[in-house]
């Protein structure tokens, strides 16, 4: 049986169509290393775990491989339009053992049950195949970003920022994949205050919260917009991580 965090579910179910418009995509020269990095090509599958609405899925697809977008959540599944999409999980991948080059997950790894899904993308992968790690970060020196942040930081709960990175100690200790080589890029969006407000409402714990918890919410996230002109920058710092697949 597949496992759904119930906050993804109820979250990125309510918000699919915001997500896909209000989520950054990622840095075409990010794109280029991973793609450089792990050789991938015609002939090759890459897995696209956790894909959402296909933010990454659609910027894999030009280098000629087989892409396969896996995600659960249907009313994210549902927008992907491209490659082959499938339903499923990191911790239960519908294909066979050793059918990718590559597998790669973006803004997704933190909601995965890391001791059922690195051994299930490990069966997956090839030997000398790769999994790679894509995550727009907010950069927290922008005042805008620094004002969304302090505001989500007492609502999350159980979650943790991506920034915290929990999920690297875990990746690091296991014996199925290898240090990561990692590089990092600078990208941001360009916003209004109406952006500004769809990004934070595409958040999966705000997209879940009550109605009369979120509009005071969305309320002030508007405000750090106020007097600002727009188009204004919402910037990231864009990291990948490329793990090798160990024997």
């Amino acid at each position: 049986m597949n496992f759904i965090d119930p906050v993804a579910a109820a979250g990125f179910g309510s918000a699919a169509e915001v997500y896909e418009r209000a989520r950054p995509s990622y840095p075409p020269e990010a794109i280029d290393w991973l793609l450089m990095r792990t050789g991938v090509g015609e002939g090759d599958t890459i897995v696209d775990l956790g894909a959402g609405t296909g933010k990454l899925t659609r910027l894999l697809a030009p280098a000629g491989a087989r892409v396969v977008a896996i995600e659960p959540v249907p009313e994210m599944r549902a927008l992907i339009g491209v490659g082959e999409v499938m339903d499923g999980t990191a911790e239960a991948i519908p294909l066979d053992d050793g059918a990718a080059a590559l597998v790669t997950v973006a803004q997704a790894f933190h909601w995965f049950d890391l001791d059922r899904a690195l051994p299930e993308i490990h069966r997956v992968l090839r030997p000398g195949g790769r999994l790679a790690l894509v995550w727009n970060m907010r950069d927290l020196d922008d005042p805008v970003q620094r004002g969304v942040e302090d505001l989500l930081a007492p609502l999350r709960g159980r979650l943790t920022a991506q920034r915290e990175g929990k999920w690297r100690a875990p990746l690091a200790a296991s014996p199925l994949f290898g240090e990561p080589e990692t590089a990092e890029f600078r990208y941001e969006q360009q916003f209004t205050g109406d952006d500004l407000v769809d990004r934070v409402a595409s958040t999966s714990f705000v997209a879940a919260m009550a109605d009369d918890k979120r509009r005071p919410l969305l309320d002030q996230v508007r405000a750090l917009a106020a007097g600002r002109p727009e188009p204004f920058p919402f910037p990231y710092l864009t990291e990948v991580l490329i793990n090798p697949r160990m024997p």
